[in-house]
């Protein structure tokens, strides 16, 4: 990808497509460990990641989640962490353009004020 002066940031955040985020969450779901899925379910309150897998019910079956007690059926974890990821990356993309505007100004001043001369200077000297 090419970036393009301040478009940058923003180009890269928007590449990250839903399609993308789906398989990154995915494959990190399976490498992490029991407890760590336990502690993500209880803390989003969700069980199982999508029902994409055959894994699903066996992840299902162990769910601790507090919606599991109040109803036979909890929203999937994978739908919630792709709407928490997508707000972190449209914050990520805010921060990203206040950076690149602070640094275009920064730019300009520097052009703006670089060859000014310096009033307390000895007006005979040659530099």
């Amino acid at each position: 990808m090419v970036c393009g002066g301040f478009a940058c940031s923003k180009n890269a955040l928007c590449a990250l497509n839903v399609v993308y985020m789906t398989d990154v969450i995915n494959a990190s779901w399976w490498v992490m460990s029991n407890k760590t899925r336990d502690e993500l379910e209880r803390s989003f309150d969700c069980c199982g990641l999508f029902n994409l897998t055959t894994l699903y019910q066996q992840d299902s079956a162990f769910c601790t989640a507090i919606c599991k007690s109040r109803s036979s059926t909890c929203q999937m974890c994978g739908e919630k962490f792709l709407k928490h990821s997508d707000e972190a990356l449209k914050i990520l993309g805010g921060v990203g353009l206040f950076f690149s505007f602070t640094e275009i100004l920064g730019v300009w001043l520097a052009m703006r004020f670089r060859n000014q001369k310096d009033p307390r200077a000895n007006p005979s000297a040659f530099l």
